[in-house]
């Protein structure tokens, strides 16, 4: 199998991956080690105090976890082109890929993960069968990770 061909999944087994939802009130985080765990849980969730403090925090779960690969929400429009929210994430992927360079950091499309969270919680157990906004994003985070594991791999998501 071509790496053209192959699912990130394949292409990452035995990684440790951080997906990140990144809003301009919360970023929600999730950590997933391809081929250990079983699926990706939800991790944390912080008050976005500025990117300074996001990439600082990003750079102690890099190093606390020993993540090798990290994956950015980025929202688009339904028609694919930018909103003035995935020129703000392009700007903080900038900005984190600058202070975490040795460690390769791709894009997935987030569209509706939010929508696909509350969701999930308003019919989940787990979350009493309503949307909690202190693991929302934690949980959209999540469900970014599950989209990017199964799209097929792409050698650079840089300029997309």
């Amino acid at each position: 199998m071509s790496k053209n061909s192959s699912k990130n999944k394949d292409i990452f087994k035995g990684k440790s991956v951080l997906s990140i939802d990144y809003g301009t009130k919360n970023v929600g985080f999730c950590l997933f080690s391809i081929g250990l765990d079983p699926f990706p849980l939800p991790f944390d969730q912080i008050s976005n105090r500025g990117d300074e403090d996001v990439i600082g925090y990003i750079e102690n779960l890099i190093r606390d976890e020993f993540i090798e690969v990290v994956v950015l929400g980025l929202p688009k429009h339904k028609d694919g082109k930018d909103s003035q929210m995935t020129k703000i994430i392009r700007n903080f992927h900038q900005a984190l890929t600058k202070r975490i360079h040795d460690t390769p950091c791709f894009f997935q499309d987030e569209a509706l993960s939010s929508f696909e969270a509350e969701d999930r919680m308003k019919n989940s157990p787990q979350y009493n069968l309503k949307i909690d906004k202190s693991r929302l994003d934690a949980l959209a985070a999540s469900i970014i990770l599950e989209e990017w594991l199964d799209s097929p791999y792409q050698s650079t998501s840089l300029t997309t």
